[in-house]
């Protein structure tokens, strides 16, 4: 059964693909046919390879606009981005804070086990609420 809508999806998708190649060389023609009694057959083929440049150009720059990741807004920001943001802004801050946090470390290392399990469960809480999932409570 699913595999019998993708399979669906998949004809589909290639028949709208063929169908645009379709729409495009038929425009393709009709504009060349236009141009050849204005600019001649050579005038008029190269003037479709200008304008079919140009569309590509065109795509390719709004693809690749969209393709760029968005800033995050600084509610958005998680930990760790906030406290590189720290240290590159107060870089003696940031050092002393390192410091700081081994010693604590060195005296007691059980520190260390309970910061990495709390920082894996913020992770995985945080990616249930990417993927629109409500966060379960036990």
């Amino acid at each position: 059964m699913i595999l019998n809508k993708a399979l669906s999806v998949v004809a589909a998708l290639a028949a709208m693909a063929a169908a645009a190649a379709v729409c495009v060389v038929a425009a393709a023609f009709a504009l060349y046919a236009l141009l050849r009694d204005y600019i001649g057959p050579a005038g008029a083929a190269a003037a479709i390879a200008v304008v079919a440049a140009i569309l590509t150009a065109i795509l390719a720059f709004v693809m690749l606009r969209k393709a760029q990741p968005r800033p995050l807004r600084r509610d958005e920001q998680n930990l760790t981005t906030r406290l590189i943001d720290l240290a590159r802004e107060k870089p003696v801050i940031a050092a002393g804070a390192a410091v700081a946090a081994g010693l604590v470390l060195l005296r007691n290392p059980g520190v260390i086990g309970a910061a990495v399990s709390a920082a894996m469960a913020n992770r995985a809480r945080e990616a249930g609420r990417r993927e629109g999932r409500r966060e379960r409570r036990w």
